[in-house]
């Protein structure tokens, strides 16, 4: 097990090539070797109303703006239509931490998805809406997550991580949920045996010594979950996305991202995360070709097609993938696709 200084030590003195053999290698004892998995699900956002104000996001909007809206049933039916055609069963379900809407109302629209399309799996909301859904309700994160899973909910995403440190985070991200907050609705979740996932935001305000915090925090979440749970079944890191944020506008904070950099963050988060299965290459923010490379470097898993995306994509991110784009990429990187579930289940 990698200490800080162990890490710090790999990222300033060991070349590229050293990392990604070193990943790749462990890669291939925690995942099946010459097999990339991936899966086709779709974003849809439940609302854009948003009390959290973020600094990086360029998608959120108040209550008052002529521009607000919550998604209705009749739009959901439409979309899980166009999934399922091209063979689809998961919504990653996530939106704005809006202000009037209370456990009920997840609970109501969770309910409706399942009575409509029971097969469907419900990727959803994340620590924020769990920490601002226990202080609008005054209710346990426990509480929170239990009424959620009797509802629908099969797995809780990573959303909202940025970077695990409050010192970032109150610069960011200050009306969203501390690092503590994160953690604990995620060691809860993991109690409930609640499938989860990780993520980092990077390139923007953070320090390398707060990225390779991050990845430990992690960690160490996952080395206490209890046996008989899956925990953070991945990790998934992707470059700050800055166009027409409040943070490149005014703070003048552009985007950190280098391709050398993003495969030493894979590779690195593959050798510190030895206790978690699949590592994502984020193939939507840093294109097909490096995500390729990643394959090589640690990664395991190219994530999604993401039929639909809103949030990153307001703010640059532009690269787009179909069905035969994703079996090709991984093709083409000398491995054989495999489409999976959220449990990482292979289907095909």
């Amino acid at each position: 097990m990698l200490s800080l200084n162990d890490a710090n030590e790999l990222w300033h003195n060991a070349s590229l090539g050293e990392l990604m053999t070193a990943a790749h290698n462990l890669r291939n004892i925690k995942a099946i070797p010459r097999k990339v998995s991936w899966i086709i699900d779709r974003n849809i956002n439940i609302t854009n109303v948003c009390c959290s104000g973020c600094l990086f996001c360029n998608f959120y909007t108040s209550t008052k703006s002529e521009n607000a809206y919550i998604t209705s049933i009749e739009e959901y039916r439409t979309k899980i239509a166009e999934l399922q055609k091209i063979g689809g069963n998961q919504l990653l379900l996530q939106g704005g931490l809006h202000p009037k809407l209370g456990i009920n109302f997840y609970s109501d629209l969770f309910k409706t998805i399942k009575s409509y399309y029971p097969n469907i799996k419900l990727h959803a909301l994340g620590p924020p809406e769990i920490v601002h859904l226990a202080k609008l309700e005054k209710i346990s994160y426990e509480n929170v997550l239990r009424i959620l899973v009797e509802s629908g909910l099969d797995s809780l995403p990573g959303a909202g991580a940025e970077i695990l440190s409050d010192r970032v985070r109150n610069i960011i991200s200050k009306g969203k949920c501390n690092t503590q907050e994160w953690l604990d609705v995620m060691e809860i979740a993991h109690k409930l045996e609640i499938t989860t996932s990780a993520t980092m935001m990077y390139g923007h305000i953070e320090t390398l010594e707060e990225r390779l915090i991050h990845l430990i925090k992690i960690r160490d979440v996952q080395a206490i979950k209890p046996a008989n749970s899956k925990g953070f079944i991945s990790f998934t890191p992707w470059p700050f996305q800055h166009k027409g944020t409040i943070l490149n506008k005014r703070l003048g904070i552009v985007s950190g991202f280098r391709p050398d950099e993003y495969i030493r963050l894979i590779a690195i988060s593959r050798l510190v995360l030895n206790n978690i299965d699949n590592i994502q290459a984020s193939w939507l923010t840093v294109g097909r070709e490096i995500a390729q490379v990643c394959l090589h470097s640690g990664a395991n898993d190219l994530s999604s097609i993401m039929i639909e995306e809103n949030v990153v994509s307001s703010a640059g991110a532009n690269y787009r993938m179909g069905v035969e784009d994703m079996k090709k990429t991984i093709l083409d990187a000398g491995f054989e696709p495999v489409l999976r579930d959220q449990q990482y289940s292979y289907t095909a």
